[in-house]
């Protein structure tokens, strides 16, 4: 049985991906997988790829610990890597434009309502 963490994640990512979706994103992929990373959702909206990245908490701690403050450098070395081979396995143009966002989610149990917020671009000065 997945830990209460686990547990957390899954659930932000569905919620993430339901918020992408009801804006216009289509979803291509879910959990990516390499053995240094994973994309967390892999979308397309208006021929642009995004590679998503969520991060969510379980109860809210101020905005200097927002969720997305835990994609630090290496992490979005990784991220970046991966979103560069997943572009090579399918072979696309590698002039076709891409981008890899966060979505940070608070969600609150107790009146089972979820916070988003979404940063478009986040990791373009590691690109």
């Amino acid at each position: 049985m997945p830990n209460d963490n686990k547990k957390i994640g899954f659930l932000g990512e569905n919620i993430a991906a339901r918020y992408l979706e009801s804006r216009g994103y289509r979803i291509i992929a879910r959990n990516y997988r390499k053995p240094w990373g994973e994309i967390d959702i892999i979308a397309e909206k208006e021929g642009v790829t995004v590679f998503c990245e969520v991060k969510t908490n379980s109860k809210e701690f101020g905005s200097s610990f927002g969720p997305e403050l835990r994609v630090n450098p290496k992490k979005a070395s990784h991220i970046i890597r991966t979103a560069s081979l997943y572009l090579n396995s399918q072979k696309q143009n590698n002039e076709k434009e891409w981008r890899v966002d966060i979505l940070s989610i608070i969600v609150n149990k107790l009146d089972s309502k979820a916070k988003v917020l979404h940063f478009k671009n986040a990791l373009a000065d590691f690109r």
